[in-house]
């Protein structure tokens, strides 16, 4: 069993402590003995395993969150572990209860969203691992709640549960000769793209309802909503088009600059997801695009560039 620390997360151990790395290599190998030793934590997919700070020199309490596969154990994140406190007054009691059971209902709506997302872009990545390694090695590790939650503040929306679980297992795909692994030869966006992109069309949103206010109502242009994240994009470096989580609807919707084919796409994140999955692992049964292979790489047959034509090989299986 490998277990793999990512460089951020190195980065992330040093800003703790001068002995938490060394406690995360100790865990690492007690990991390796012991892959199940975390507990299921509110990310799915994520096990989360506490390092007790009086047992190393300069470290403190910390939360380790890691995920599980077959072969090998990544540690996705380092956080200082919560604090224990006292009990809520007996007053309160009743309403914390109250409370308690609408927070977890949200919880478990929001864990078994994170789970179908984590299953069916583990088909995906399953599926890449295999037989495009090109286009595996091409996507981007995930990134850590607290990172999340830094570009959550810096999009001033909501970040919902599917999103959150996509980007903790990947945050991005840099993508083979421009073209991404998503059908149409779309990419997953890098978090910074998603960031400049969203105040971009923010901006341009801000410039159209200055003129609205001119206009008469059926004649109002709409860029862009506030609920709307940026998620795909048309190709690595393009920004033409692309798909965007509805945050107030819960799903996909198009964005084109020719404002050709836009609106809802009628999937979710997770629907979506599923259905890329399943046209991988059975390309013959593939309805919205085919996919096929270039060498190492995934290539879907819509977004074909014709110089790579004679070299595509659409998958029969």
């Amino acid at each position: 069993m490998n277990v793999e620390i990512p460089p951020y997360v190195r980065d992330t151990a040093l800003q703790f402590g001068a002995g938490v790395p060394y406690a995360l290599k100790v865990l690492a190998s007690q990991l390796v003995d012991n892959p199940d030793m975390g507990s299921a934590s509110r990310l799915p997919g994520i096990l989360t395993v506490l390092i007790e700070g009086d047992l190393f020199e300069d470290c403190p309490a910390l939360a380790v969150g890691y995920i599980r596969e077959s072969d090998r154990i990544e540690i996705r994140y380092v956080n200082l572990a919560p604090p224990t406190g006292p009990v809520a007054d007996a007053q309160d009691e009743d309403q914390d209860q109250d409370q308690d059971q609408e927070d977890s209902a949200s919880l478990d709506t929001e864990e078994v969203t994170g789970r179908q997302i984590t299953d069916a872009w583990q088909r995906v990545t399953r599926w890449l691992g295999h037989h495009a390694p090109d286009s595996y090695a091409a996507l981007r590790p995930g990134v850590s709640p607290s990172v999340l939650t830094g570009l959550e503040q810096e999009l001033g929306v909501h970040i919902p549960a599917d999103l959150r679980a996509l980007w903790s297992l990947t945050a991005g795909d840099d993508g083979v000769d421009g073209s991404g692994c998503l059908p149409g030869n779309r990419a997953l966006m890098a978090l910074d793209d998603v960031a400049a992109f969203y105040s971009q069309q923010m901006d341009a949103q801000a410039h159209e309802d200055t003129l609205n206010v001119r206009r008469p109502e059926y004649d109002r242009i709409t860029v862009w909503k506030a609920a709307w994240i940026p998620v795909v994009s048309y190709g690595v470096a393009d920004r033409t088009s692309g798909l965007y989580v509805d945050t107030a609807s819960g799903y996909l919707g198009r964005w084109s600059r020719y404002n050709e084919g836009s609106g809802e796409e009628l999937d979710t994140l997770a629907t979506y997801l599923e259905d890329v999955a399943d046209m991988l692992e059975a390309p013959a049964l593939a309805t919205r695009d085919k996919p096929g292979l270039v060498g190492r790489a995934l290539v879907w047959g819509s977004g074909l560039d014709p110089a790579r034509e004679e070299r595509w090989h659409p998958l029969t299986g």
